[in-house]
């Protein structure tokens, strides 16, 4: 029988929420209750917008289940990890003299996925991933112990679409390659030596229609059997392997 990913540690109330934002503190995600309004529910949602941290409107049984204490209607989950602006994060690698290397990750919402991306993203020498508060996978200790604590070693970023991420990217010269069974070019033709991010989609549905028309180059790895595709976590390996490749060569 599959083992039930442990929860994250809970605040609960409007309160608290609300305080633990203004404070900085690190927060996964909340969690309101579709009917919940007032000022300081108002209020927490603009902190949250602010601080880019996802919200999820949920019923009553939803916040029942998350904590027996009185919710108020509000009950969130504190992070296990730090996050970075991403903007702040491009800047970082740039000053420290480095190409940057991300992964922008398009509706990948299964942790084990998420941490094995980030233990290969580490090995292979990518620099951070890209997490859209809108579509993406709550970063629980069954994440962290999956990725062997990569999580902990890079940089996490959170930002608040794709489309937005893109942009933040494109304007700092970072070249776009969408994944895709249909791209235009396989991977190993990809000149992945210069700023890059790569953008690996949700199994199920692949990269969204936002990527597909924003990415500079769209990409595909060649398989020698027809098949549905790859497990998102491996094709992140072998194309965050390529980039390794293709850099370690021109050092």
């Amino acid at each position: 029988m599959m083992k039930k990913a442990r929860a994250l540690p809970v605040l609960i109330g409007r309160k608290p929420v609300m305080e633990a934002l203004q404070q900085g503190a690190a927060i996964e995600k909340i969690f309101l209750l579709r009917s919940a309004t007032g000022p300081e529910i108002s209020a927490i949602r603009q902190l949250a917008k602010d601080l880019q941290v996802p919200v999820s409107q949920v019923p009553v049984e939803k916040l029942n289940s998350l904590t027996r204490a009185q919710h108020q209607g509000v009950v969130a989950w504190t992070s296990l990890l730090e996050y970075v602006d991403l903007q702040s994060a491009i800047s970082h690698v740039v000053e420290q003299g480095q190409t940057p290397l991300f992964l922008l990750l398009d509706g990948v919402t299964d942790i084990r996925n998420v941490g094995a991306i980030a233990r290969t993203a580490l090995c292979c020498g990518a620099h951070g991933l890209i997490l859209p508060t809108s579509s993406s996978a709550s970063l629980t200790e069954e994440a962290i112990k999956t990725s062997a604590g990569a999580l902990r070693k890079i940089l996490l970023c959170r930002t608040p679409s794709v489309p937005q991420a893109v942009d933040t990217l494109r304007l700092n010269g970072i070249q776009v390659f969408g994944t895709q069974m249909q791209g235009s070019i396989p991977v190993y033709e990809a000149d992945l030596q210069g700023p890059s991010c790569i953008v690996m989609g949700a199994e199920d549905k692949g990269i969204s229609k936002d990527v597909v028309r924003r990415a500079d180059r769209l990409i595909r790895i060649p398989m020698a059997q027809q098949f549905d595709s790859l497990n998102v976590s491996v094709a992140a390996g072998m194309i965050l392997y390529e980039a390794m490749r293709q850099r370690l060569i021109h050092m």
